[in-house]
């Protein structure tokens, strides 16, 4: 659970820094995505509460429902946005082959990603020495 909840945090540290480069190359700062960008990282990483109740499927969905219109809510601020500046579709797309994977991954394939980043950084560390 620490290893995807570390996948999640470089992920959003990644968003965090494209929007920056984003905002120095149109001079412009983009708050409002920022601020969403910050609030669907805390959702991402907030701890469900330990109910003793196990939630029915009806829930569920309306859960998934929430999480869906959240996610298709960036969506379309980063489609307006690459539509908006040819410089945002450059970065994007330049860029995808970092964040995509993550966004498209299951837990398990977050986790052995995070794993594997690992173990190429040890590697590295050690090819080094």
């Amino acid at each position: 659970m620490a290893e995807e909840g570390k996948a999640d945090a470089q992920l959003f540290q990644l968003l965090s820094n494209l929007l920056q480069q984003v905002e120095a190359l149109t001079n412009q700062e983009e708050v409002e995505l920022r601020s969403k960008i910050e609030a669907l990282g805390l959702e991402v990483t907030k701890v469900p509460s330990k109910s003793t109740q196990q939630l029915d499927q009806l829930e569920i969905a309306k859960e998934l429902d929430k999480l869906s219109a959240k996610l298709d809510d960036v969506d379309e601020m980063i489609s307006s946005a690459m539509a908006a500046d040819p410089q945002v579709q450059s970065l994007l797309s330049g860029t995808a082959d970092v964040w995509m994977p993550v966004i498209t991954a299951t837990a398990d394939e977050r986790r052995n990603f995070t794993a594997s980043v690992g173990d190429n950084h040890t590697e590295t560390e050690g090819e080094t020495s």
